[in-house]
């Protein structure tokens, strides 16, 4: 029994319904990622918020004291009664300390906005829309994110080339990026150093994720791209990072290799055009 071929139409609802399930995929494996760094993220924030608070209660003993002092203005027998009890508060002291304290609660504060406003920018929804956008911005956005993934395992450094702004959808590229960044820490068996490099070249830039922990076989970096497949213990992974992380760069006419020494690291690198080619060109 021979089948028909199916009409252009049938084809083109396939290919759409194929695209949809595929960016729902995207999505989900996108809040997998962040329920996993959720409390990792949690406790970046329960940091600087306990000092903070830990602050105030330090700072309402010392307006206590500094009260003290100022009421005994209208009171004091003397001049030498307003010397002792600020000689008895230890107003020097308390007057450095204050300084010390403010400046540590705004940097508290600050941390916890940087936290917040970078996962906005991580989660942030935006459809299929290619805009301009600054990559270094979206490394740090996602370096803030996962922070607590990264601190205990590896030194982060930073070796950022002078990037013009690329056209691009930015929170995928911002996914691609974590899945490199939280692979290069799980390769890492003790502590070890993640390199995230950046470069430009022509009409494309280049991001490289370079960690120097026990790298992957031959055998298996034939399939890292593969959907499913993962070398993680079970529970560990679902083995869609990097198939959906290479289906992300291929949309984006990119392209990501991996190059890998056993014992030594791995080194991803993802290559991306400045400017997308015109989709309604005749090409």
């Amino acid at each position: 029994m021979t089948q028909t071929a199916p009409t252009q139409s049938e084809q083109d609802a396939l290919n759409a319904r194929l695209e949809q399930a595929n960016r729902q995929l995207l999505q989900s494996e996108k809040l997998a990622a962040i329920g996993q760094l959720a409390a990792g993220v949690a406790h970046e924030i329960n940091n600087p918020v306990g000092y903070v608070y830990s602050n105030l209660q330090s700072l309402e003993s010392y307006l206590n004291d500094l009260f003290r002092l100022t009421e005994a203005v209208d009171s004091a027998a003397s001049l030498e009664d307003l010397r002792l009890i600020k000689q008895n508060i230890d107003y020097d002291y308390l007057r450095e300390d204050l300084k010390d304290l403010l400046a540590e609660s705004r940097e508290g504060i600050e941390r916890v906005k940087t936290i917040i406003s970078a996962m906005k920018d991580f989660s942030h929804i935006e459809e299929e829309e290619f805009k301009l956008a600054d990559l270094h911005r979206g490394i740090e956005t996602t370096l803030n994110v996962v922070n607590n993934e990264l601190k205990y395992k590896a030194e982060v450094v930073q070796d950022l080339g002078d990037l013009p702004e690329v056209e691009c959808i930015i929170s995928q590229i911002n996914q691609v990026i974590m899945n490199l960044l939280v692979n290069a820490a799980h390769a890492i068996e003790e502590f070890g150093k993640i390199t995230v490099r950046t470069r430009h070249i022509g009409d494309t830039v280049v991001i490289d994720v370079e960690d120097n922990g026990k790298g992957i076989s031959e055998e298996h970096l034939n399939r890292i791209f593969e959907p499913f497949f993962t070398t993680k213990p079970v529970g560990k992974g679902t083995g869609l990072g990097l198939s959906l992380s290479f289906n992300i760069i291929e949309k984006h006419n990119g392209d990501i290799k991996a190059v890998s020494t056993p014992g030594q690291g791995t080194c991803f690198s993802i290559t991306l055009p400045v400017t997308q080619p015109d989709q309604n060109s005749d090409d």
